[in-house]
């Protein structure tokens, strides 16, 4: 289809596409609906079923990796990460394949040793094309080894500007955040806006990109929002009248709430401004969400507690992907009925602690500082995050400090010294450059711990998430790769009758064949017999924790 943008092409290639074309490009945001609308419970299997259509729609890229959901692939021994792409790419050869991370935190939640945020990327840059990089102060130091990898591989860079509302979120501010990142990375990249709770109207976000494009014209714009306040079409059509060039969207038939809205309705809206989706197959879109109509059941245990769009996002101003999380901790910690409360401090905290931005690890400060407060007072119980945030160890607050109060209940917080706020913000306040990790002393640990060789991809995960990546690995080891099972048979709730039996085809179209033999409880333990392809296999599974959760964002 004319002016699509295929894995063939070279970054320079695409860039020069997305300059010279005249209209605008889609990404499917599979990865965020998935942590916004579904917590990440999102198996390949899935994607498999729905790829021979998203191939043939032909978005400029689609978002299968990155945010939480490497973390939770892992923790719930959903899939590993990499094979995750790997079959994204196998299943869509010429889509190209996108990610989002936090800069130096990359897909954790803290900053990581710089060298290891390098070995990181140089993985994972074996399999993603397009980065999209924040930083939750728009500190542009923390991003610049993310940046600097990305580019040395060849792929396409997408550092972000993360947006926010308030007296001090001016377009003045914005342009000169883009200018500084444009310093670092030469013009040859796509600067993404990223609205990470949906917020502002659709005319604020056409001020803004009207604003980037008139200071900086030959920059290309990407537009990321949520839809939580339900008015992200509006958004983006604002903005690519304005000249944004590609959008973050869903699938009609799999987005919800609060991740993307939907791209059929964006392209019907702009068609009536006469500018046209480039390289947009729409009846394979449609076919698309009528499979993922039929998928979306299998995750309905996962959507949120907290359903309907919610246009006071506004005052509190969390991210469409920690929405679902926040309100699974509240549930699970038994002050679900709080959360009206906890919200409304949410946007007190964050005025009071510099109306940055609420995405991770920002998100996490400022839902466990406003969670704390709610139940135990304010700021009586201050997290070690927040601590490092007013020291200033994730970078300078951008706009202002917190007042002297607050610096005062959150620093000298159990000490035992005695010393105040402002002796302990003089003498241990600023950045602190992390120690480079021994790579190789981690490898011999995993090594060990697993009784094997590990791989440069094992190594990656190890150092993002030592104690569930290495629970993964055991796991996978002694049970094999649960992603081989259909999700509606993974997801099951309820368990397995006795005598029961399962059919099913694998991604290849080979039928497989189980018959539960037995199940039995044994303590916190679960003993099943079973044959697999008929062959025999007893399992025993530890029942999870009650109260374990999936971190916000």
């Amino acid at each position: 289809m004319e002016g699509r943008i295929t894995t063939n092409m070279s970054a320079e290639e695409i860039l020069g596409v997305l300059k010279e074309e005249d209209g605008y490009y889609l990404c499917n945001n599979e990865r965020d609906v998935s942590q916004s609308d579904f917590k990440n419970r999102l198996m390949p299997m899935t994607t498999v079923r729905v790829a021979p259509y998203r191939e043939a729609t032909g978005f400029f890229s689609v978002e299968v990796s990155g945010g939480a959901s490497v973390h939770v692939d892992l923790m719930r021994k959903q899939v590993n990460p990499f094979e995750r792409l790997r079959i994204a790419r196998k299943a869509m050869p010429k889509t190209l394949l996108q990610t989002v991370c936090r800069g130096a935190s990359l897909f954790g939640y803290r900053h990581y040793p710089e060298n290891v945020n390098r070995f990181i990327v140089r993985e994972f840059a074996k399999y993603v094309d397009v980065w999209r990089v924040y930083d939750f102060l728009n500190h542009v130091p923390n991003m610049i080894p993310v940046f600097e990898e990305v580019q040395r591989a060849g792929r396409i860079l997408m550092p972000s500007i993360c947006f926010s509302t308030g007296k001090e979120h001016t377009d003045a501010y914005y342009v000169e955040k883009v200018q500084e990142i444009l310093e670092v990375t030469g013009p040859d990249v796509i600067i993404s806006i990223k609205n990470h709770s949906g917020l502002g109207t659709p005319r604020r976000i056409r001020q803004l990109v009207e604003s980037i494009c008139t200071s900086c014209p030959e920059v290309i714009l990407h537009y990321h929002g949520c839809n939580t306040d339900g008015n992200d079409i509006g958004r983006m059509t604002s903005a690519v009248l304005a000249g944004v060039k590609i959008c973050d969207v869903a699938d009609h038939g799999y987005g919800a709430v609060y991740g993307q809205a939907p791209a059929l309705t964006l392209i019907q809206t702009l068609e009536d401004y006469g500018t046209k989706a480039i390289g947009l197959d729409i009846k394979a879109l449609v076919q698309a969400s009528d499979i993922l109509r039929q998928e979306r059941r299998i995750y309905e245990p996962f959507e949120n507690l907290f359903r309907g769009h919610d246009p006071t996002v506004a005052t509190y101003k969390l991210t469409g992907g920690a929405a679902g999380s926040t309100f699974e901790q509240a549930d699970k910690g038994g002050f679900l009925e709080r959360m009206p409360e906890i919200l409304e401090e949410m946007g007190r905290v964050q005025t009071e602690l510099g109306n940055w931005w609420s995405v991770t690890p920002g998100s996490q400060i400022l839902w466990t500082t406003a969670v704390n407060n709610v139940l135990y007072g304010r700021y009586k119980r201050p997290s070690l995050d927040l601590k490092n945030l007013i020291l200033g160890r994730y970078g300078p607050l951008p706009f202002y400090d917190p007042q002297e109060w607050i610096c005062e209940k959150v620093l000298e917080y159990q000490r035992s010294d005695g010393k105040k706020w402002h002796q302990v913000l003089a003498e241990e306040g600023g950045e602190v450059k992390l120690q480079d990790a021994d790579l190789e002393r981690e490898r011999s640990n995993l090594e060990a711990e697993l009784d094997r060789p590990v791989s440069d991809e094992d190594l990656a995960l190890y150092l993002l998430y030592p104690f569930d990546a290495a629970s993964f690995f055991k796991f996978e080891a002694l049970h094999g790769k649960t992603w081989l099972l259909p999700p509606e048979v993974w997801f099951r709730q309820g368990g397995f009758k006795s005598g029961e039996r399962i059919t099913f085809a694998d991604e290849y179209g080979k039928p497989h064949y189980i018959e539960i033999i037995s199940t039995r409880r044994e303590g916190s333990n679960v003993i099943t017999s079973l044959l697999v392809d008929h062959t025999f296999h007893t399992l025993s599974v530890t029942l999870e924790d009650k109260g374990s959760h999936t971190p916000p964002g």
